[in-house]
């Protein structure tokens, strides 16, 4: 659950966002192996949504990328919320939209 809602602390502290996560899944993967699987989901969260926001910034030219931005932002905060409510559930949810660069 924690390593869904690491996501946020972006929020809070710059780049802290992706670099806790990482931490979080490296440091307790072999400790949790259930937790393996939600760090891979969330390193393929976190991929995706930098392609995506890279080319919501193109976009900005055709004026489509403002509202993709804006769209991106508000699931940036909703998906790791109910991440980390699935996984205090004991589910495994995968992020929609997320393409899988990591297993």
């Amino acid at each position: 659950m924690a390593l869904h809602l690491s996501l946020l602390a972006g929020y809070i502290v710059p780049l802290a966002g992706f670099v806790a996560p990482i931490v979080i899944w490296q440091v307790k993967k072999r400790d949790m192996p259930e937790l393996d699987l939600h760090g891979r989901i969330v390193a393929n969260w976190m991929v995706s949504l930098l392609i995506y926001v890279v080319l919501s910034l193109l976009l900005i030219f055709v004026l489509i990328g403002i509202p993709l931005l804006w769209a991106l932002g508000i699931i940036s905060v909703v998906f790791p919320i109910v991440g980390a409510i699935k996984a205090s559930q004991g589910e495994l949810w995968r992020y929609p939209g997320s393409v899988t660069f990591f297993g």
